[in-house]
């Protein structure tokens, strides 16, 4: 197995690891601070004060583990996933295998497309 892919697996399942453990400890502090607020009852309820704040964290951290819902941008698969349409773009495209094509190679190529387009000479040094 690839060991640069199985880097980036165990990175991602880490990353699941440690939301799920801050969601386990959200719970059970929700959990204690609503047997406080009831041991202590003085006629109000506070044991959602605390909770609102860390609520919001717990939701950035869902945000930047699985990305926003319906929409996949900021999960970490998604720049993968565009890659991977861009590589098959440009194998139908120019009818070529990428895989023999080096990055520098398709660096140069897409300045070329630009150079081309946009740039005066005057532009470049």
């Amino acid at each position: 197995m690839d060991e640069k892919l199985m880097k980036k697996a165990k990175k991602r399942v880490e990353e699941k690891k440690g939301f799920y453990g801050h969601l386990s400890t959200y719970i059970a502090m929700a959990i204690f601070f609503m047997v406080m607020n009831f041991v202590t009852w003085d006629g109000e309820f506070w044991f959602f004060f605390p909770l609102l704040p860390w609520g919001v964290g717990l939701l950035i951290h869902y945000f930047s583990v699985f990305g926003l819902p319906f929409n996949q941008i900021l999960s970490s698969d998604w720049e993968d996933k565009e890659l991977a349409k861009e590589i098959q773009r440009l194998q139908q495209k120019k009818g070529v295998d990428v895989s023999e094509i080096s990055d520098e190679q398709l660096e140069l190529r897409e300045l070329e497309k630009q150079k081309s387009k946009d740039w005066r000479e005057e532009d470049l040094v």
